[in-house]
């Protein structure tokens, strides 16, 4: 898909024969920029992700990002709508074309409560962890990781169903780590590419001989539950003073107190949470929990074990 495409001076661009407009920049990150498009034909908003590829491997991330959207046919996962990779002024970009979510990020909605002094009602929060697992468990079932879930990188429809976004990341869940040279390699990737106070503990320090599976992304799931519970990341502000996140992972996660939420969600997130990642339960696990959770209500705990 997405073999052609050129950069008109009407501030359009075409894609597979299909014209879209371009409207205004959304997002920049360190190697990719995101801009508003509306297609000619059909009138929709579309989001266009160009990601830089500075060299070969650059290139083949990006490439390995576009059959990660690819693999997945989910309503929690952000589909792909074309892509293609063009040379602009000597170096290669690689252009991803994906739907518009209006809303926004979680960590927007997150933004404007702070602001308001107000709170996310547990029954929101229990109805986008629902979604964010349901979309985890497709991945994870697939035989991947996502490997950066945070806020920034999860969607909100109108009715508040979430969309995972930002497979850049995304792995083999299972590595095999052999020998001191490969668990520096590990641990050096994930520096680059595993936000720092969202990272699981096992990717601060990889041990010389074990194996690192899809349950990171379960820590970072407690992270982001955290972050909707509290309105900021457990890690963010020890993060901000320059204090070393990689000691602080090591100990238990406390909710502030007093705490408004039921025992059941604060029970969840502490079992989530679990530093020793062997201890830490697979995402089938923390659905069905959420589950019981949302059908019990929120004055209603649940048997953990």
């Amino acid at each position: 898909m997405g073999q052609t495409m050129c950069i008109c001076s009407r501030g359009s661009i075409t894609i597979d024969s299909k014209r879209y407009y371009f409207l205004q920049k959304l997002d920049e990150g360190g190697f990719s920029y995101v801009d508003l498009v509306e297609g000619v034909k059909d009138g929709r908003f579309y989001a266009l992700k160009r990601i830089l590829c500075h060299d070969r491997e650059g290139r083949q991330e990006a490439q390995t990002e576009v059959e990660m959207h690819q693999m997945f046919n989910h309503p929690n996962i952000l589909s792909l709508v074309a892509h293609t990779f063009v040379e602009r002024n000597g170096k290669s970009e690689a252009w991803l074309l994906l739907p518009y979510i209006p809303k926004g990020s979680l960590w927007s909605i997150l933004e404007k409560l702070r602001e308001k002094g107000s709170s996310m009602p547990e029954h929101q929060i229990l109805k986008i962890l629902r979604g964010m697992c349901s979309g985890l468990k497709a991945i994870h079932d697939k035989g991947y990781a996502h490997r950066d879930l945070k806020p920034t990188n999860v969607l909100l429809n109108e009715d508040d169903s979430p969309v995972l976004m930002d497979f850049g990341s995304m792995n083999k869940a299972r590595i095999e780590v052999r020998g001191s040279r490969e668990a520096m390699t590990l641990q050096d990737w994930a520096a680059q590419r595993c936000t720092i106070s969202y990272r699981a503990p096992e990717l601060f320090n990889v041990q010389s001989y074990c194996v690192i599976d899809e349950r990171t992304d379960i820590w970072s799931l407690g992270c982001v539950l955290y972050s909707m519970m509290v309105l900021e990341g457990p890690y963010d502000l020890i993060f901000q003073r320059g204090d070393s996140v990689a000691l602080a992972v090591q100990n238990p996660v406390v909710l502030p107190q007093p705490c408004s939420y039921s025992d059941g969600l604060q029970l969840l997130l502490s079992s989530i949470m679990t530093s020793n990642h062997e201890e830490r339960p697979n995402v089938s696990w923390v659905l069905e929990q959420v589950q019981d959770l949302h059908t019990c209500g929120p004055n209603t705990q649940t048997n953990m074990v």
